[in-house]
Protein backbone atom coordinates (compact mmCIF):
# COMPACT_ATOMS: atom_id res chain seq x y z
CA UNK A 1 0.00 0.00 0.00
CA UNK A 2 1.18 3.52 -0.81
CA UNK A 3 0.20 6.29 1.59
CA UNK A 4 0.44 10.06 1.41
CA UNK A 5 0.83 11.35 4.96
CA UNK A 6 0.37 15.10 5.28
CA UNK A 7 1.87 16.79 8.33
CA UNK A 8 4.24 13.87 8.83
CA UNK A 9 6.90 16.04 10.46
CA UNK A 10 4.54 16.93 13.29
CA UNK A 11 3.62 15.13 16.48
CA UNK A 12 0.89 12.63 15.59
CA UNK A 13 1.89 12.33 11.94
CA UNK A 14 5.48 11.36 12.70
CA UNK A 15 4.43 8.86 15.35
CA UNK A 16 2.03 7.34 12.83
CA UNK A 17 4.74 7.01 10.18
CA UNK A 18 7.10 5.26 12.59
CA UNK A 19 4.29 2.93 13.70
CA UNK A 20 3.08 2.03 10.20
CA UNK A 21 6.52 1.39 8.74
CA UNK A 22 7.27 -0.84 11.71
CA UNK A 23 4.06 -2.84 11.37
CA UNK A 24 3.71 -3.14 7.58
CA UNK A 25 6.88 -4.03 5.73
CA UNK A 26 5.24 -3.72 2.31
CA UNK A 27 3.74 -0.25 2.86
CA UNK A 28 5.45 2.90 1.56
CA UNK A 29 4.91 6.49 2.62
CA UNK A 30 5.23 9.87 0.97
CA UNK A 31 5.45 12.46 3.73
CA UNK A 32 4.26 15.95 2.70
CA UNK A 33 4.97 18.70 5.23
CA UNK A 34 5.82 22.38 4.87
CA UNK A 35 7.90 22.36 8.08
CA UNK A 36 6.22 25.10 10.07
CA UNK A 37 7.42 25.86 13.60
CA UNK A 38 5.83 22.62 14.87
CA UNK A 39 7.34 20.37 12.20
CA UNK A 40 10.76 18.94 12.93
CA UNK A 41 12.85 16.89 10.45
CA UNK A 42 14.35 15.08 13.45
CA UNK A 43 10.96 13.40 13.84
CA UNK A 44 11.59 11.12 10.87
CA UNK A 45 15.31 10.54 11.19
CA UNK A 46 16.36 6.94 10.70
CA UNK A 47 13.46 5.89 8.48
CA UNK A 48 14.33 3.71 5.50
CA UNK A 49 14.70 5.92 2.44
CA UNK A 50 13.28 3.25 0.14
CA UNK A 51 10.01 3.29 2.12
CA UNK A 52 9.78 6.90 3.30
CA UNK A 53 9.96 9.85 0.89
CA UNK A 54 9.88 13.33 2.38
CA UNK A 55 8.45 16.16 0.26
CA UNK A 56 8.57 19.70 1.60
CA UNK A 57 5.42 21.47 0.53
CA UNK A 58 2.12 23.08 1.45
CA UNK A 59 -1.17 21.17 1.26
CA UNK A 60 -2.86 24.40 0.18
CA UNK A 61 -0.71 24.43 -2.98
CA UNK A 62 -2.51 22.39 -5.63
CA UNK A 63 0.54 21.87 -7.86
CA UNK A 64 2.56 20.44 -4.98
CA UNK A 65 -0.24 18.14 -3.89
CA UNK A 66 -1.01 16.87 -7.38
CA UNK A 67 2.66 16.18 -8.05
CA UNK A 68 2.97 14.19 -4.83
CA UNK A 69 -0.14 12.13 -5.58
CA UNK A 70 0.73 11.54 -9.23
CA UNK A 71 3.74 9.45 -8.19
CA UNK A 72 1.34 6.72 -7.10
CA UNK A 73 -0.78 6.94 -3.93
CA UNK A 74 -3.58 4.68 -2.69
CA UNK A 75 -4.52 6.32 0.63
CA UNK A 76 -4.27 9.87 1.97
CA UNK A 77 -4.14 10.46 5.73
CA UNK A 78 -4.45 14.17 6.46
CA UNK A 79 -2.74 15.14 9.72
CA UNK A 80 -1.60 18.55 8.46
CA UNK A 81 -3.22 21.28 10.53
CA UNK A 82 -2.60 24.40 12.49
CA UNK A 83 -3.73 23.10 15.86
CA UNK A 84 -2.92 25.43 18.75
CA UNK A 85 -6.03 27.15 20.08
CA UNK A 86 -4.15 30.14 21.52
CA UNK A 87 -2.51 30.85 18.18
CA UNK A 88 -5.90 30.64 16.45
CA UNK A 89 -7.27 33.25 18.84
CA UNK A 90 -4.33 35.56 18.12
CA UNK A 91 -4.53 35.09 14.33
CA UNK A 92 -7.20 32.87 12.73
CA UNK A 93 -5.98 33.41 9.14
CA UNK A 94 -3.41 30.55 9.00
CA UNK A 95 -6.04 28.17 10.35
CA UNK A 96 -8.45 29.07 7.56
CA UNK A 97 -5.71 28.73 4.94
CA UNK A 98 -4.29 25.42 6.13
CA UNK A 99 -7.16 23.60 7.79
CA UNK A 100 -9.96 24.56 5.39
CA UNK A 101 -8.36 25.48 2.07
CA UNK A 102 -5.64 22.87 2.47
CA UNK A 103 -8.19 20.13 3.11
CA UNK A 104 -10.22 21.19 0.06
CA UNK A 105 -7.12 21.10 -2.14
CA UNK A 106 -6.34 17.59 -0.90
CA UNK A 107 -9.91 16.41 -1.44
CA UNK A 108 -9.97 17.75 -4.98
CA UNK A 109 -6.63 16.15 -5.80
CA UNK A 110 -7.85 12.86 -4.31
CA UNK A 111 -10.94 13.03 -6.54
CA UNK A 112 -8.86 13.83 -9.61
CA UNK A 113 -6.42 10.97 -9.07
CA UNK A 114 -8.91 8.32 -7.96
CA UNK A 115 -7.60 7.84 -4.43
CA UNK A 116 -9.11 4.72 -2.83
CA UNK A 117 -9.35 6.15 0.69
CA UNK A 118 -9.10 9.60 2.33
CA UNK A 119 -8.72 9.75 6.12
CA UNK A 120 -9.39 13.14 7.69
CA UNK A 121 -7.82 13.30 11.16
CA UNK A 122 -10.01 15.65 13.17
CA UNK A 123 -10.63 16.49 16.82
CA UNK A 124 -13.24 16.19 19.54
CA UNK A 125 -13.08 19.99 19.83
CA UNK A 126 -15.47 20.31 16.89
CA UNK A 127 -18.28 19.24 19.23
CA UNK A 128 -17.72 22.17 21.58
CA UNK A 129 -17.94 22.01 25.35
CA UNK A 130 -19.63 19.45 27.61
CA UNK A 131 -21.12 19.80 31.04
CA UNK A 132 -20.08 17.56 33.91
CA UNK A 133 -21.99 14.56 32.52
CA UNK A 134 -22.38 12.79 29.20
CA UNK A 135 -20.13 12.16 26.20
CA UNK A 136 -20.02 13.16 22.56
CA UNK A 137 -21.19 10.65 19.96
CA UNK A 138 -20.46 10.69 16.24
CA UNK A 139 -23.89 12.21 15.57
CA UNK A 140 -23.54 14.94 18.21
CA UNK A 141 -24.03 18.41 16.72
CA UNK A 142 -20.96 20.43 15.82
CA UNK A 143 -20.57 23.50 18.04
CA UNK A 144 -16.95 24.70 17.83
CA UNK A 145 -15.94 27.56 20.13
CA UNK A 146 -12.51 28.63 18.83
CA UNK A 147 -11.21 29.59 15.39
CA UNK A 148 -9.14 26.39 15.47
CA UNK A 149 -12.05 24.06 16.17
CA UNK A 150 -14.26 25.97 13.72
CA UNK A 151 -11.68 25.43 10.99
CA UNK A 152 -11.53 21.71 11.75
CA UNK A 153 -15.34 21.44 11.77
CA UNK A 154 -15.39 23.18 8.40
CA UNK A 155 -12.88 20.68 7.02
CA UNK A 156 -14.99 17.80 8.33
CA UNK A 157 -18.03 19.19 6.51
CA UNK A 158 -16.06 19.53 3.31
CA UNK A 159 -15.15 15.85 3.64
CA UNK A 160 -18.81 14.98 4.07
CA UNK A 161 -19.68 17.05 1.00
CA UNK A 162 -17.06 15.32 -1.16
CA UNK A 163 -18.39 11.94 -0.05
CA UNK A 164 -22.04 12.84 -0.65
CA UNK A 165 -21.52 14.80 -3.89
CA UNK A 166 -18.67 12.97 -5.59
CA UNK A 167 -18.61 9.60 -3.85
CA UNK A 168 -15.05 10.20 -2.66
CA UNK A 169 -14.18 7.45 -0.15
CA UNK A 170 -13.72 9.68 2.89
CA UNK A 171 -13.58 8.69 6.56
CA UNK A 172 -13.37 11.25 9.38
CA UNK A 173 -11.81 10.44 12.76
CA UNK A 174 -12.19 12.63 15.83
CA UNK A 175 -9.71 12.03 18.61
CA UNK A 176 -9.43 13.27 22.17
CA UNK A 177 -6.31 15.03 23.48
CA UNK A 178 -3.16 13.16 22.42
CA UNK A 179 0.08 12.94 24.36
CA UNK A 180 3.41 11.22 23.89
CA UNK A 181 6.89 11.73 22.44
CA UNK A 182 7.69 14.47 19.92
CA UNK A 183 4.78 16.76 20.78
CA UNK A 184 5.76 20.39 20.29
CA UNK A 185 6.26 22.11 23.66
CA UNK A 186 3.32 24.49 23.42
CA UNK A 187 0.66 21.91 24.32
CA UNK A 188 -0.32 21.27 27.92
CA UNK A 189 1.58 18.09 28.81
CA UNK A 190 4.93 19.02 27.20
CA UNK A 191 4.63 22.58 28.52
CA UNK A 192 4.18 21.24 32.03
CA UNK A 193 7.02 18.72 31.67
CA UNK A 194 9.55 21.11 30.14
CA UNK A 195 8.76 23.94 32.56
CA UNK A 196 9.11 21.58 35.49
CA UNK A 197 12.40 20.16 34.20
CA UNK A 198 13.83 23.68 34.10
CA UNK A 199 12.17 24.72 37.41
CA UNK A 200 10.16 27.39 35.63
CA UNK A 201 6.54 28.28 36.58
CA UNK A 202 3.96 25.92 35.10
CA UNK A 203 1.12 28.03 33.60
CA UNK A 204 -2.41 26.81 34.28
CA UNK A 205 -5.46 28.52 32.78
CA UNK A 206 -8.13 29.77 35.19
CA UNK A 207 -9.00 27.45 38.05
CA UNK A 208 -7.41 24.46 36.28
CA UNK A 209 -10.61 22.42 36.47
CA UNK A 210 -11.14 22.07 32.73
CA UNK A 211 -11.46 18.35 31.96
CA UNK A 212 -9.84 16.52 29.06
CA UNK A 213 -9.88 12.88 27.94
CA UNK A 214 -6.28 11.78 27.30
CA UNK A 215 -5.24 9.39 24.51
CA UNK A 216 -1.69 8.05 24.17
CA UNK A 217 -0.46 8.73 20.66
CA UNK A 218 0.49 5.08 20.03
CA UNK A 219 -3.11 4.05 20.70
CA UNK A 220 -4.27 6.72 18.26
CA UNK A 221 -1.91 5.30 15.62
CA UNK A 222 -3.38 1.85 16.14
CA UNK A 223 -6.90 3.24 15.77
CA UNK A 224 -6.04 4.94 12.48
CA UNK A 225 -4.49 1.71 11.22
CA UNK A 226 -7.77 -0.06 12.01
CA UNK A 227 -9.71 2.61 10.12
CA UNK A 228 -7.47 2.23 7.05
CA UNK A 229 -7.83 -1.54 7.08
CA UNK A 230 -11.52 -1.92 7.89
CA UNK A 231 -13.23 1.49 8.20
CA UNK A 232 -16.44 2.16 6.28
CA UNK A 233 -16.56 4.94 3.70
CA UNK A 234 -18.50 8.03 4.70
CA UNK A 235 -18.33 7.21 8.42
CA UNK A 236 -17.08 9.14 11.43
CA UNK A 237 -15.17 7.39 14.22
CA UNK A 238 -14.55 8.90 17.65
CA UNK A 239 -11.25 7.85 19.22
CA UNK A 240 -10.91 8.47 22.96
CA UNK A 241 -8.51 7.35 25.62
CA UNK A 242 -11.13 6.94 28.33
CA UNK A 243 -8.99 8.78 30.89
CA UNK A 244 -10.53 12.04 32.06
CA UNK A 245 -8.54 14.39 34.28
CA UNK A 246 -8.71 18.04 35.19
CA UNK A 247 -5.75 20.07 34.03
CA UNK A 248 -4.88 20.69 37.66
CA UNK A 249 -4.84 16.97 38.47
CA UNK A 250 -2.64 16.26 35.47
CA UNK A 251 -0.18 19.06 36.25
CA UNK A 252 0.11 17.88 39.84
CA UNK A 253 0.74 14.29 38.71
CA UNK A 254 3.50 15.35 36.30
CA UNK A 255 5.16 17.40 39.03
CA UNK A 256 4.86 14.49 41.45
CA UNK A 257 6.56 12.11 38.99
CA UNK A 258 9.37 14.62 38.46
CA UNK A 259 9.80 15.22 42.18
CA UNK A 260 8.90 18.89 41.78
CA UNK A 261 6.74 20.95 44.17
CA UNK A 262 3.17 21.85 43.25
CA UNK A 263 4.12 25.43 44.11
CA UNK A 264 5.53 25.66 40.56
CA UNK A 265 1.94 25.91 39.29
CA UNK A 266 0.93 29.46 38.38
CA UNK A 267 -2.73 30.15 37.63
CA UNK A 268 -3.01 32.58 34.71
CA UNK A 269 -5.92 34.40 33.07
CA UNK A 270 -8.24 31.93 31.38
CA UNK A 271 -8.29 31.49 27.60
CA UNK A 272 -11.22 33.23 25.85
CA UNK A 273 -14.00 30.75 25.09
CA UNK A 274 -12.19 27.98 26.96
CA UNK A 275 -14.17 24.73 26.65
CA UNK A 276 -14.88 23.25 30.06
CA UNK A 277 -14.91 19.54 29.26
CA UNK A 278 -14.41 17.13 26.36
CA UNK A 279 -15.27 13.44 26.36
CA UNK A 280 -16.09 11.10 23.47
CA UNK A 281 -17.79 7.74 23.20
CA UNK A 282 -15.41 5.35 21.40
CA UNK A 283 -17.96 2.54 21.30
CA UNK A 284 -18.44 2.65 17.53
CA UNK A 285 -14.79 2.04 16.63
CA UNK A 286 -14.58 -0.61 19.33
CA UNK A 287 -17.67 -2.48 18.07
CA UNK A 288 -16.99 -2.17 14.34
CA UNK A 289 -13.20 -2.30 14.11
CA UNK A 290 -12.18 -4.06 17.31
CA UNK A 291 -9.98 -1.22 18.58
CA UNK A 292 -9.61 -0.15 22.18
CA UNK A 293 -6.88 1.68 24.10
CA UNK A 294 -4.05 -0.66 25.00
CA UNK A 295 -1.66 1.53 26.97
CA UNK A 296 -2.01 2.13 30.69
CA UNK A 297 -2.27 5.88 31.20
CA UNK A 298 0.09 6.08 34.18
CA UNK A 299 2.80 4.13 32.37
CA UNK A 300 2.34 6.08 29.13
CA UNK A 301 2.61 9.37 31.00
CA UNK A 302 5.76 8.16 32.76
CA UNK A 303 7.33 7.16 29.42
CA UNK A 304 6.39 10.53 27.94
CA UNK A 305 8.03 12.37 30.83
CA UNK A 306 11.14 10.23 30.45
CA UNK A 307 11.28 10.99 26.72
CA UNK A 308 11.33 14.76 27.30
CA UNK A 309 13.83 14.39 30.12
CA UNK A 310 16.12 12.44 27.81
CA UNK A 311 15.71 14.61 24.70
CA UNK A 312 16.67 18.14 25.72
CA UNK A 313 18.29 18.64 22.31
CA UNK A 314 14.90 18.11 20.65
CA UNK A 315 12.87 20.62 22.64
CA UNK A 316 15.52 23.04 23.92
CA UNK A 317 14.97 26.73 23.20
CA UNK A 318 17.77 26.91 20.66
CA UNK A 319 16.06 24.46 18.34
CA UNK A 320 12.27 24.31 18.57
CA UNK A 321 11.07 26.61 21.33
CA UNK A 322 8.80 29.35 19.92
CA UNK A 323 10.40 32.78 19.72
Amino acid sequence: MRLLITGGAGFIGSNFIHYILGEHQDWKITNLDKLTYAGNPKNFEGLAEDRHLFVKGDIADADTVNTAISKGIDVIVNFAAESHVDRSIDDPAPFIENNIKGTQVLLEAARKHGITQFIQVSTDEVYGSLGPDGVFHEDSPLAPNSPYSASKASADLLCRAYFKTYGLPVIVTRCSNNFGPRQFPEKFIPVTITCALENRPVPLYGDGLNVRDWLYVADHCRALEAVILNGREGEIYNIGGGRELTNLELAEEILRQLGKPSSLIRHVNDRPGHDRRYAVDSGKIQRELGWKPRYDFARALQETIQWYAGNLGWWGKSEVWPS
